[in-house]
């Protein structure tokens, strides 16, 4: 038999062609890719990836399904249980929770404090005011501590300094981390090393054993200096926690919080105009494709979610959407806590300017498009009626919390 590598023009053609039945099937399965900050990402749902610790990952997504989501009992893997009965010391993290929840910073962060803290020692995650997280275990806390009094409700960063302070007397951590982000950790940071007298490393999205490695120069250069006990890290920092699951025992502290003069008063936060907000930096963005046929529907939608619009490139070119309004690599990249694609196939530059999205919903007819294989959740149905009924069911909910205000 010759041993010449012949070309299939067929299945090349098969491959283009993203509107064939078999196209899904000629792509390659994509296991790394390069993330924004320079950070190789991990596809920890592809099927037959093997993690650090040697743990086979299996495919629960559906993509290799059609789209169908089939869950057995052999697909549910228990993770081998990370136990510190003893902590030699502990690293503190204090993530920013940002509407209760980790944010993928979060993880990422928490993902960096566990290669720090080995196998000798212990992560302590110190949260203010209540949380709605439910996975702390699997994110690699070992250690939770929650100081939910008033005084750390709302706009209190001189309080939380204060809580902050509790726990490095009484804990003595070896490095405490936080995220180096708009939304509370970057302030909080700079707060904390003043009140200690320490010199934080800012921006880090990388650390060794005995150096830390941050963004300079608008980002455009890396500045290495010594490994800091003050870490405000960046985001993809590192790999989040995937292999383990951990405990989350609850700590407590052993002396009150000292409380702090009331200087700054918390007057709530401002209302702003969801289409007045940038894109890169809008928090919830609903986006509309070729699927949409009703935009006056869509808006309407928009404006009972209180969310930012957005569009395909598709949408744009057609004139529904401004230039402005473009999500994608040929737009804008996105980082939104929640990004609803409503009609939208999922392109290839789409996906890519979505990627640093935390929960993703697709509203979508075609059950096997790239969009609900990227989706956290997925609506199948026309458009139209499921926009109603959100619009129905968001009127309902309000209408009950007015009731029960009177």
């Amino acid at each position: 038999m010759s041993d010449i590598i012949r070309r299939d023009p067929r299945a090349e053609w098969i491959a283009r062609n993203r509107l064939h039945p078999l196209h899904a099937a000629m792509q390659p399965a994509q296991t790394s890719w390069m993330g924004p900050n320079g950070i190789v990402r991990k596809d920890v749902h592809n099927v037959g990836f093997i993690g650090p610790n040697g743990i086979k990952r299996i495919d629960r997504s559906g993509a290799q399904q059609g789209g169908a989501v089939k869950r057995s009992s052999a697909a549910e893997v228990q993770l081998p249980l990370h136990q510190i009965a003893q902590p030699a010391f502990y690293i503190c993290v204090a993530p920013d929770m940002v509407g209760g929840r980790l944010s993928a910073h979060d993880r990422d962060l928490l993902g960096l404090a566990h290669s720090l803290a080995g196998t000798d020692g212990a992560v302590l995650a110190v949260i203010f005011g209540e949380h709605k997280e439910t996975t702390f275990a699997t994110a690699g806390v070992d250690r939770l501590l929650v100081l939910d009094g008033g005084e750390f409700s709302g706009y209190s960063p001189e309080q939380r300094v204060q809580g902050l302070r509790a726990v490095d007397n009484q804990f003595s951590p070896r490095h405490w981390l936080l995220p180096d982000s708009r939304t509370g950790g970057g302030e909080l940071g700079r707060r904390f090393a003043a009140s200690l007298g320490e010199r934080p490393a800012t921006r880090v999205w990388q650390v060794t054993a005995d150096q830390c490695i941050g963004r300079a120069g608008a980002g455009r250069e890396d500045l290495a200096g010594p490994l800091a006990r003050l870490i405000l890290a960046a985001v993809e920092c590192a790999e989040p926690v995937s292999e383990t699951r951990h405990e989350a025992l609850p700590v407590e502290l052993s002396t009150a919080v000292a409380r702090s003069l009331p200087r700054i008063e918390d007057l709530g936060a401002v209302a702003v105009d969801p289409a007045a907000i940038p894109m890169a930096e809008a928090e919830f963005i609903f986006s509309g494709g070729n699927g949409v046929k009703d935009w006056d529907l869509f808006h309407r939608t928009a404006v009972a979610l209180g969310a930012t619009e957005g569009a395909s490139r598709v949408a744009v070119d057609d004139g529904y959407m401004a230039r402005d309004r473009q999500v994608g690599a040929s737009g804008t990249w996105v980082t939104a806590r929640v990004y609803v694609a409503v009609g939208i196939s999922g392109a290839i530059q789409h996906l890519q300017g979505i990627g640093a999205c935390d929960k993703v919903v697709a509203i979508n007819l075609d059950p096997g498009c790239d969009m609900i294989k990227r989706a956290d959740l997925s609506v199948i149905g026309e458009s139209a009626d499921i926009l109603k009924a959100l619009i129905a069911a968001i009127e309902t909910y309000r209408n009950e919390g007015k009731r029960d205000a009177a």
